[in-house]
């Protein structure tokens, strides 16, 4: 009898990850690169598709063994309306809303397009879980201060949920009787108030609040920002860019690379050194600020992410939030196998897909 696998799409800025997995494991696992210079001439992300499919497509059909049957596909869950948590069928609805990018031009848009693409292929029904609208904030946290904006949940959901009940698990205790405070720290970082199994405060991970990342702006201050939006200087499209992709470490010091930066403040850089302890600092304040949302009541705090490999960063802020409860850190993301997870509890009958 063939062993039942999923494959896993997970699109990033660059690259695809791509997997196969089985109930016990990874089969197979890969990043595949992309030419940055083709993708760069699409202004939408998923006009890249034909690009993309090219590539991975002939990656999954030499990596695939004969040994084993596809039942599913699953991709990284992109920018769609508010939803609960969960796995999700991909639906013509969906596939619509992520090929025109209704809700935010991101890459993650790609993963249910080119998981429908191959589910077709094997004739298996395709998935996403826990994408990055995930959103169980609480009322108050919607409010920004004028009613004609309001706050939006927009978050590493995936890899946070996945995280978090890793913890649950190592600790012996239900997840929906645990507070975490979880920050995911890669290209984007994402600090959320994860009460009793959801994620019930969060900064916007993209263009909203929270510290600056390796090349993303984080929060910044109105007035300056409301002039330099009028000063003539930049489109509209021109500064989207340089606050999601242009700003941070980058636009600090001309580079993203955490470990760059590390190298240049241990060299006795003082901008590097200055720049990376305003990241930390920002860091701390923002798990303080989601510790304070949940009254103090915090079973621990997780360190997560691509960033959290840094031994550097994760004392540092260690250092800041101690006080708040036991740190606890899980280096990378663990987002294939997350989503090989969710497709599997679907299959095997263990949690019931949800509609969109």
């Amino acid at each position: 009898m063939k062993q039942e696998v999923v494959l896993v799409i997970n699109p990033g800025s660059t690259s695809t990850k791509l997997a196969i997995h089985s109930r016990a494991g990874p089969v197979f696992e890969t990043n595949v690169k992309h030419d940055a210079s083709e993708l760069a001439k699409f202004d939408l992300v998923t006009e890249q598709l034909d690009l993309r499919w090219e590539v991975v497509s002939k990656c999954m059909a030499a990596n695939l063994p004969d040994s084993v049957k596809v039942v599913a596909v699953v991709g990284r869950g992109g920018p769609l309306r508010p939803l609960e948590e969960g796995t999700y069928k991909v639906s013509p609805l969906m596939l619509e809303e992520l090929r025109t990018c209704k809700h935010a031009n991101h890459v993650s848009n790609l993963g249910a397009i080119i998981a429908d693409r191959f589910a077709k292929q094997f004739n298996v029904p395709a998935f996403i879980v826990d994408p990055v609208t995930v959103d169980n904030l609480i009322p108050e946290a919607r409010i920004s201060g004028h009613p004609l904006i309001e706050r939006t949940s927009l978050c590493h959901a995936l890899n946070i949920r996945s995280t978090a009940a890793t913890l649950a698990f190592q600790l012996g205790r239900p997840l929906a009787e645990l507070n975490f405070v979880v920050a995911h720290m890669g290209g984007g970082i994402s600090v959320c108030a994860f009460k009793r199994g959801k994620l019930s405060d969060l900064n916007n991970a993209l263009l909203a609040m929270g510290p600056f990342t390796p090349n993303r702006a984080g929060g910044l201050p109105i007035g300056p920002l409301v002039k330099l939006c009028f000063s003539g200087k930049y489109t509209e499209k021109e500064l989207l860019n340089v606050f999601s992709k242009e700003s941070g470490l980058k636009a600090y010091l001309g580079t993203a690379d955490l470990e760059e930066v590390l190298r240049r403040s241990e060299a006795g850089d003082k901008k590097a050194a200055l720049v990376f302890g305003a990241m930390v600092y920002q860091i701390a304040k923002e798990i303080g600020a989601m510790a304070a949302a949940m009254r103090g009541k915090v079973d621990a705090i997780i360190l997560t992410g691509g960033m959290a490999n840094s031994k550097k960063l994760t004392d540092w802020i260690t250092e800041y939030v101690i006080f708040l409860g036991p740190v606890y850190v899980f280096p990378g993301e663990k987002e294939l196998e997350a989503l090989a997870e969710g497709a599997f509890r679907v299959l095997d009958g263990k949690e019931e897909a949800k509609e969109y």
